[in-house]
């Protein structure tokens, strides 16, 4: 799975806000002390896991929620000692589900690179496969500007070699897109989730839920996709399949349903308010200003919400998604993206132009429809599997 954290044994069906399910749902306080500092997980990078999101360490507020708990339990729980080669493992089938995915654009991008010679006509080959493959002119011009410069700094002569060195530039451009969601600095982390009909929007908001309530997180859901025909009960199902509670109105507001379920997070003591606003197009300026709106309500139930606004767009629409971007960054002030889709496409390469003209971090990147068909992203990876 992605997280590092420990899964617990028997998740309740409905969470309890009684000290005694605080009590079960807590690592056990017997533990006699903390695990040693080197043993404790502080980043993915460090210990090998695949963690797709992070809690703050130490005080904040999410301190408020752990009063009756020891010192420690703001703390991420040790993983068990063979956690690491799991998630090892996990992240390698995940490399290969992506290499899939992304492999008609790698091909088509590979073959510029069979020739003998390094020169003017190999540079203008990989010019048309990185724009056929959606990298946009500006990512495009700044990727054969790094890339001649790398090959005249390390004196490549094999045009071979020239591809590993395209896959650096590449990982350079996307690391800015390369953050994790954060999760506890706020009780509820209210989540809003945007997005175009047929995006994965609400599948999205499923996988998110199942991965967050594996982790100990309590989630509440909104149906606030009042717009699409059967929206809520496709939410519906994802709640039931994760045991977590939903707020839901027929054909009510989705404003309305968006304040109340803020309202009920705070009171139920939940960890997450995910909210599934309906799909929009951005030309559709009155719907994108029920989005506005929602915002704005949201705002009213907690001050401080939405604490992440998240645009879910499809990887097989190429510049359109950018588009997308653009119009929901203008409307909404955007702070994460989950790109989906990622499956047989040669459209791989819009995360340059995301990456080139509007950096919002891309949370979670996603090949197929299943559960683990979406994980965190990460610059190098896609990199590596755009080119392999």
């Amino acid at each position: 799975m992605f997280s590092f954290f420990k899964k617990k044994p028997n998740p309740p069906d409905v969470v309890d806000t009684t000290p005694a399910a605080e009590t079960a749902a807590a690592p056990a306080p017997a533990v006699p002390a903390r695990p040693e500092p080197q043993d404790t997980p502080a980043t993915p990078a460090e210990n090998g896991s695949s963690s797709w999101w992070r809690k703050p360490f130490g005080g904040g507020s999410a301190a408020k929620h752990t009063e009756s708990q020891p010192a420690t339990q703001d703390f991420v729980a040790v993983p068990e000692p063979t956690a690491k080669p799991e998630a090892e493992n996990n992240r390698q089938s995940w490399m290969e589900r992506l290499k899939a995915g992304l492999r008609k654009t790698g091909s088509s991008i590979a073959t510029v690179f069979t020739g003998t010679q390094i020169n003017d006509a190999l540079y203008e080959e990989l010019e048309d496969a990185l724009l056929m493959a959606d990298t946009g002119v500006k990512a495009t011009e700044h990727l054969l500007a790094d890339l001649k410069r790398r090959v005249k700094e390390t004196k490549t002569t094999e045009p071979a070699a020239v591809k590993a060195l395209l896959a650096d530039a590449l990982a350079d451009l996307l690391q800015p897109l390369e953050k994790p969601l954060t999760i506890g600095e706020h009780q509820p982390t209210v989540i809003m989730v945007a997005g175009v009909n047929g995006a994965g929007k609400t599948t999205s908001i499923g996988k998110l839920t199942k991965h967050l309530a594996d982790s100990g997180q309590t989630v509440l859901l909104a149906a606030a996709d009042t717009f699409r025909a059967a929206a809520r009960e496709q939410l519906g199902v994802w709640a039931n399949r994760n045991t977590v509670e939903i707020i839901s109105q027929e054909g009510g507001d989705p404003a309305a349903v968006s304040f109340d379920a803020v309202s009920a997070g705070k009171a139920r003591k939940k960890d997450v308010v995910l909210v599934d606003t309906a799909g929009r197009l951005p030309t559709q300026l009155h719907l994108m200003e029920e989005l506005r709106k929602i915002k704005r309500v949201v705002s009213k139930a907690d001050g401080t919400a939405p604490h992440e606004v998240l645009l879910v767009i499809d990887g097989n629409t190429g510049q359109n998604a950018l588009t997308q971007v653009r119009a929901f960054d203008d409307a909404l002030q955007l702070t994460g993206l989950v790109v989906t889709k990622l499956d047989g496409t040669a459209k791989g390469g819009v995360l340059a132009a995301i990456a080139q003209e509007r950096p919002i971090p891309v949370y979670f990147i996603g090949v197929g429809e299943k559960i683990e068909d979406l994980e965190t992203f990460s610059a190098k990876e896609f990199a590596q599997a755009l080119l392999s």
